[in-house]
């Protein structure tokens, strides 16, 4: 119920039920805002190349952190379809079916379970993977630990976090072949020819 003089917030149709978030849940893009009248609505990805929304089916969306959501909790969308427009993605989905449902998902972040994305191609990695991973060099020296990666245009950059002095310090190394030696996800390492003092 309202509180007095304050309309009520809008519903979620009733299509978009409450779920629990998958454990393998990987955080993809966020949705921003209503696109055209028939219950579009317009995605920014996380990644440069937004295979994983592509790949499932099923979003599971949690509300804005800013501004006033207009749902709790998390929900499952079931989209009937996505696909790349200008430099973002556009999609619609089961119970959005115009402008005013579409305006509803505005600001909610999209996950999507790590198992549904498709496979990666040889040598080729999701970010979400290499995050954590330890980076050793070819004399076996530790040099810390995959804590950002960066698109710097032609290339990414793993931006790995180490301690000096008791405090945290970042190195950049470029993500190329002519540094990076080989990624071992078993192992959670990923070995280059990179020095310390570099």
């Amino acid at each position: 119920m309202a509180a007095p003089g304050r309309p009520a917030a809008p519903a979620l149709p009733a299509d978009i039920e409450p779920a629990e978030l998958p454990a393998d849940a990987i955080e993809v893009g966020r949705i921003l805002d209503a696109w055209g009248v028939k219950g579009w609505f317009k995605v920014l990805p996380h990644s440069a190349d937004p295979q994983a929304l592509f790949s499932s089916r099923r979003w599971y969306l949690q509300p804005t952190e800013r501004g006033t959501p207009t749902f709790s909790g998390t929900v499952l969308l079931r989209v009937r379809e996505a696909k790349e427009h200008s430099d973002s993605v556009v999609a619609r989905a089961d119970g959005v079916e115009d402008r005013a449902g579409a305006e509803l998902l505005k600001g909610a972040r999209i996950f999507v379970p790590r198992s549904s994305f498709p496979t990666a191609a040889k040598d080729e990695y999701y970010w979400v993977d290499l995050m954590g991973l330890d980076v050793v060099n070819r004399e076996g020296l530790h040099l810390g630990t995959v804590k950002d990666l960066l698109s710097t245009g032609p290339q990414t950059v793993l931006v790995v976090g180490y301690e000096e002095g008791g405090k945290p310090q970042e190195r950049m190394i470029p993500f190329v072949a002519a540094y990076v030696d080989g990624v071992d996800l078993p192992a959670r390492r990923i070995s280059v020819d990179w020095q310390a003092d570099y």
